[in-house]
């Protein structure tokens, strides 16, 4: 981390600078601590209809499940209030009521238990309207996200030809903040999102450097499937985060909500912020490799689901490099012809013909951690 930090301009004269995100007020989506230099916490969205409570609070509980720790659910309508009261109610996780166009929807969301409101002033109608929200949301003690996008902008900032779109997104956050701070209203998060990653890392930038108090909620928006998805946040979160830029994270994918938490939770470990379950380090097979390693490593990642011990676990297809790299990680196993070394706390534990190989590794797994093999 310290390299990083170095290569992103934040270490100088041998002593440490403060990172960004130790710079941004503190604000709490119930529980959780965004900015100040809080964790950075993990966010996704439901997307099952919230007129159906019981849908969606199955769908909290799955992404409770995989790690998220803020979830935001969608009040597209008004028939849609009194579910997202129930899912307040009942949900293990603060959860974010998703508000675009209809301010009054806000209201009866604050009223309704919301831990926080996201909107996009750019599109929920006049300053009025805007103030009404920021109003309730200060009776009611919770945040607001302002939400900006490069397809609802500031239509002032989003008419001039003579701006960018990291530009703009700047330029249209900044008139948000600046309006909600004039209000006397300080607990926001900012978010300014793009489906561009240089876009993104240049708007995200910028914002950091110019209102370096505020808490920013990184994400690259409609960012495709699972692979490009992956891909796309992997890159601009993975920069921002090692240059000490942002707060809290949704990685956006057009794909069931646990993979985001899933590929988040893989994001902040890559880049050494927050661990959680174990890490596979496991080669990418080649013309030595006498065993099925890409199906045991399919394996592996599936049975090690659920395990919370933050562990490094080595799954490796030939003699080359493999005894080496799990000697490294906490426990692991090295292909042979047909068999394989299992290795645990760098001291080999013998041969194991494949066909034991996956149970022998989760059973030591349990040994030593006490978490039980994975079905």
């Amino acid at each position: 981390m310290e390299d990083l930090r170095r290569e992103a301009g934040l270490l100088g004269d041998g002593a440490p600078g403060p990172l960004p995100r130790t710079l941004t007020r503190r604000v709490h989506v119930g529980p959780v601590a965004v900015g100040g230099g809080a964790p950075v916490a993990v966010q996704s969205m439901t997307c099952t209809p919230t007129q159906d409570p019981a849908a969606t609070l199955a769908q909290v509980a799955a992404l409770a499940e995989e790690g998220c720790e803020i979830v935001r659910v969608a009040v597209p309508s008004a028939d849609a209030l009194d579910g997202f009261g129930e899912v307040c109610a009942e949900s293990p996780l603060p959860v974010v009521a998703d508000i675009h166009f209809d301010h009054r929807l806000a209201l009866g969301a604050c009223a309704r238990g919301a831990s926080a409101l996201r909107i996009n002033p750019g599109n929920i109608g006049s300053w009025a309207k805007v103030d009404a929200v920021i109003d309730a949301a200060g009776e009611a003690g919770i945040p607001i996200r302002i939400g900006v996008n490069a397809g609802s902008l500031d239509p002032a900032v989003d008419a001039r030809e003579d701006l960018t779109q990291p530009e703009k997104l700047v330029e249209s956050a900044l008139s948000f903040v600046r309006h909600f701070e004039g209000r006397g209203f300080p607990d926001i998060v900012l978010s300014a999102k793009t489906h561009s990653v240089p876009s993104t890392i240049r708007t995200n930038r910028e914002l950091s450097a110019r209102i370096p108090t505020v808490p920013l909620h990184l994400g690259v928006t409609e960012a495709g499937g699972l692979g490009p998805a992956t891909v796309k946040n992997s890159v601009a979160l993975g920069v921002l985060l090692s240059e000490g830029i942002g707060d809290t994270v949704r990685v956006s994918i057009t794909a069931p909500p646990e993979e985001e938490v899933r590929v988040a939770w893989n994001i902040l470990q890559s880049v050494g912020l927050r661990r959680r379950g174990p890490e596979i380090v496991s080669c990418p097979t080649c013309g030595r490799c006498r065993i099925d390693l890409m199906g045991l490593a399919s394996q592996v990642e599936e049975r090690l689901r659920g395990v919370e011990a933050p562990i490094t676990v080595a799954v490796m297809g030939c003699v080359v490099n493999g005894p080496g790299e799990a000697r490294a990680a906490d426990i692991g196993i090295a292909g042979g012809d047909g068999q394989g070394l299992l290795i645990a706390g760098g001291e080999s534990l013998g041969s194991v013909p494949e066909g034991r190989l996956l149970d022998a590794l989760m059973e030591e797994i349990d040994r030593r951690y006490g978490d039980g093999p994975r079905p």
